[in-house]
């Protein structure tokens, strides 16, 4: 068994056409974050995670902001290739757990789709939860929104 722990912020974009993606869903009308992809903090962070876990670095090391193949990429595809990575290793995700933090907005409609979502791309149960910072810096601020991600691998026998 391995566990891997992946962390991932983004400030909130100027860009009022800037959808927000958290946790694979796109949530209507909430302002966007900035980032080369899409600013998916959440599933970022479980990507982190499961990199981690398999000891293959973090995200930047596979998929650079500075290549142009990954503006404005999916992070349903960056998940997918990670765990493609992952499975390369002879690894596969057993348990996972997401933590939002964000002042606003708020995530409790949000967070079953999102479990169930990053779920079934996983192939394993993800929890999804969210948090604020009770007003304390940056997100506190409302400035953006970060997320915490854990995850559990085993051998694939």
């Amino acid at each position: 068994m391995r566990i891997g722990q992946g962390i991932d912020v983004h400030r909130f974009s100027s860009d009022p056409q800037r959808p927000l993606w958290l946790g694979l869903v796109h949530l209507a009308g909430e302002r966007g974050l900035e980032g080369h992809s899409d600013a998916d903090a959440a599933t970022h962070a479980l990507c982190d995670a499961l990199l981690g876990a398999a000891g293959l670095g973090d995200l930047g090391r596979h998929f650079s902001d500075r290549d142009p193949a990954h503006k404005d990429v999916p992070s349903l595809r960056l998940l997918e290739q990670t765990l493609i990575l992952v499975n390369e290793e002879g690894l596969r995700p057993v348990s996972g757990d997401v933590t939002i933090i964000a002042e606003q907005p708020k995530l409790a409609p949000f967070m079953s789709s999102m479990a169930s979502s990053l779920s079934m791309v996983v192939g394993a149960p993800i929890s999804v939860k969210a948090t604020t910072t009770e007003g304390l810096g940056a997100i506190g601020r409302g400035e953006g929104i970060g997320a915490s991600a854990v995850i559990l691998l085993e051998e694939i026998s």
